[in-house]
């Protein structure tokens, strides 16, 4: 997980005017992101609906309790969809499950302004991860 929480980074957002140092800002986000292993780079982590090749790796806290706590790994083969994962990352790893399926991700991904900048297939990338990322939420609840 980034050590950047969602609020830092989307004030920073705010602050950079230029598109291509948004785009620059992003690439440097993922690459903040710790080393993926490599054994985890599986099929089963495998984020279908994208593009890029983009594995999620989720370790569970308290799994099947109302305390369940997600924390999550992330990594793609492409440097803008790594940075999306560090926003995706800043803003849910480590919470409760119910907090993640109770959060708006697409809200706050729109106070970013990324909808109109990212391609149909990178925002189609990014609905991918967010769903996955509910789904991990939901079986940390269940204990599965």
């Amino acid at each position: 997980m980034t050590d950047r929480r969602f609020e830092d980074i989307a004030a920073d957002f705010e602050f950079l005017e230029d598109w291509e140092d948004r785009y620059r800002y992003l690439i440097e986000l993922g690459k903040e992101l710790p080393p993926f292993p490599d054994e985890a780079r599986t099929e089963a982590n495998r984020v279908h609906g994208c593009v890029s090749q983009v594995w999620i790796l989720p370790e569970v806290e308290n799994p099947g309790t109302e305390e369940a706590v997600l924390y999550l790994k992330a990594d793609s083969d492409a440097l803008i969809v790594k940075g999306l994962i560090a926003v995706l990352l800043s803003m849910v790893s480590g919470r409760k499950a119910r907090e993640i399926l109770e959060m708006d991700m697409e809200g706050n991904m729109r106070r970013l302004g990324l909808e109109e900048h990212l391609t149909p297939q990178r925002a189609n990338g990014l609905k991918s991860m967010m769903q996955r990322i509910r789904e991990e939420a939901q079986k940390a609840l269940a204990g599965s």
